[in-house]
């Protein structure tokens, strides 16, 4: 959605009642700071996305994507090693992420 689009759904919610005056000026400004830009969960996991210094076997990839994504980090070792296994793709993914996801 354009902030246009956003905002004409603050002032609608805040016509109906939903919002109350004041919750309404806080959300307008909150989405002008932020240029109208909403992030998804998905950007969120990805710009908090480091390689672990602590828990790691290699280059901390899996342990870094395990605490970006709740997930535990064992089952990243898996799957980058079955991907490896069926058709080296696994190894090629890991790399990539050791050399461009900066330490955290």
């Amino acid at each position: 959605m354009s902030l246009v689009e956003e905002l004409a759904r603050l002032e609608e919610m805040r016509a109906r009642g939903t919002l109350s005056e004041e919750e309404f000026q806080r959300a307008k400004a909150r989405l002008i700071d932020a240029g109208g830009a909403i992030p998804s969960p998905a950007a969120a996991a990805v710009n908090r996305l480091r390689r672990s210094r602590s828990d790691k076997w290699l280059g901390g990839v899996c342990a870094g994507i395990g605490q970006a994504t709740g997930i535990d980090a064992w089952i990243w070792r898996l799957l980058f090693t079955l991907l490896f296994l069926f058709g080296g793709t696994g190894l090629l993914a890991y790399l990539l992420l050791w050399i461009f996801v900066p330490l955290e």
